[in-house]
């Protein structure tokens, strides 16, 4: 370790600041500008250093430190994008000895307790979590931590429970931008919905406050007229939507909080109203290309499954591993996919590579 502290004192004396800063800087955490960061990095480089890693995980392995991970698996276009990005994260801290447990749910908010409950039992030091089920995962989560369990929620908050962090894209943010964009879609006056997934997730009901306050204030005189649970449910989602489109023929636009938004397509196209009413999604999947090519899904907004799976477990390998401290939350910006930048987003460069390898196919292995 003397080689890796004298190289450290080097980068510092360099880049004229403290040693706190680089190892910030080397091991990605927060706390310094992003241009410090770029500059202490370019001077590592260019002094050769490489941190003892091999030191590092022999004291990772001997404490057998094993991370729980429970993910829904459904809805898989979401779900399997978020794992992904957990697996890559995982298998490049394999080389820290650190062991994850996978236990998914089937559906969001079903099971979670019960997945909970068996990774603590498992000995792990730290859970990753999506909580689709808060009120009830609370005292869970706060006997956890009180038991030197870290607790980070993925994509879905418990944010009355002590966890540690939450990375996600900010719901409400993600609801207001939606909100903003079809106000400024239709026309004054208009109806809308939202069609949610189900509103005691945290993610899906911020989401739908965040909407239902931000429309009215780009659309003068704008209603929004229903707030639907799909349940994450394809049937179901279909037939409300399918009831919704009769019940309100003059409807402007839906709102889909949530990945599952190919029913509320065919619905629209059942209704012969595909391209009519103003379709506004959420994330984006390979299957979506048709319809937004083609108009009936106008617009999306992407909250970077990938990436949230991929920070997550970084924050907690690097809180079991070097003791760096978690922030309170890391919020992703929320993008918006529209026909014209489709094709720079992650998941349709994939599915080009993959349309282009014979015998490729995707889902999630266990």
């Amino acid at each position: 370790m003397a080689k890796e502290r004298r190289g450290i004192h080097l980068i510092a004396e360099l880049a004229h600041v403290s040693i706190g800063t680089v190892d910030r800087a080397l091991h990605g955490r927060a706390g310094i500008k992003e241009s410090t960061r770029q500059r202490i990095l370019q001077i590592a480089r260019q002094v050769g250093y490489t941190p003892n890693l091999a030191a590092r995980a022999l004291s990772v392995a001997k404490a057998n430190t094993k991370i729980g991970v429970c993910v829904p698996r459904e809805i898989h276009f979401f779900y399997d994008q978020l794992w992904n990005g957990i697996l890559e994260e995982a298998t490049r801290a394999a080389h820290l000895g650190i062991q994850f447990v996978n236990r998914p749910v089937q559906v969001l908010g079903e099971g979670d307790t019960a997945a909970f409950k068996e990774l603590v039992e498992r000995g792990v030091e730290g859970i990753i979590l999506t909580a689709g089920n808060p009120k009830a995962l609370q005292p869970l989560i706060n006997d956890a931590e009180e038991n030197g369990i870290r607790v980070l929620c993925v994509s879905t908050d418990a944010p009355e429970s002590r966890r540690s962090c939450i990375v996600c894209v900010e719901p409400w943010t993600n609801g207001c931008l939606a909100g903003e964009l079809m106000g400024k879609l239709v026309p004054p006056g208009s109806k809308v919905a939202v069609i949610a997934g189900m509103l005691r997730a945290e993610d899906h009901r911020k989401k739908a406050d965040g909407f239902v306050e931000t429309f009215p204030q780009h659309c003068a005189g704008g209603k929004i007229i229903k707030v639907i649970e799909g349940h994450e449910d394809e049937d179901e989602s279909f037939q409300k939507t399918f009831d919704l489109l009769r019940r309100v023929p003059n409807l402007a636009g839906i709102y889909v909080n949530t990945v599952n938004c190919l029913p509320v397509c065919r619905a629209l196209g059942a209704r012969g109203l595909a391209g009519k009413v103003k379709l506004i999604a959420t994330d984006l999947f390979a299957e979506m290309s048709p319809y937004l090519q083609k108009g009936t899904i106008t617009a999306s907004i992407y909250q970077q499954p990938h990436r949230q799976g991929q920070v997550a477990v970084r924050l907690m390998v690097d809180h079991l591993s070097n003791r760096a401290q978690f922030p309170p939350k890391v919020h992703f910006s929320p993008g918006v996919v529209m026909a014209s930048n489709l094709h720079l987003f992650r998941e349709m460069r994939l599915a080009e590579a993959r349309l282009e390898i014979p015998g490729v196919t995707t889902g999630l292995q266990n």
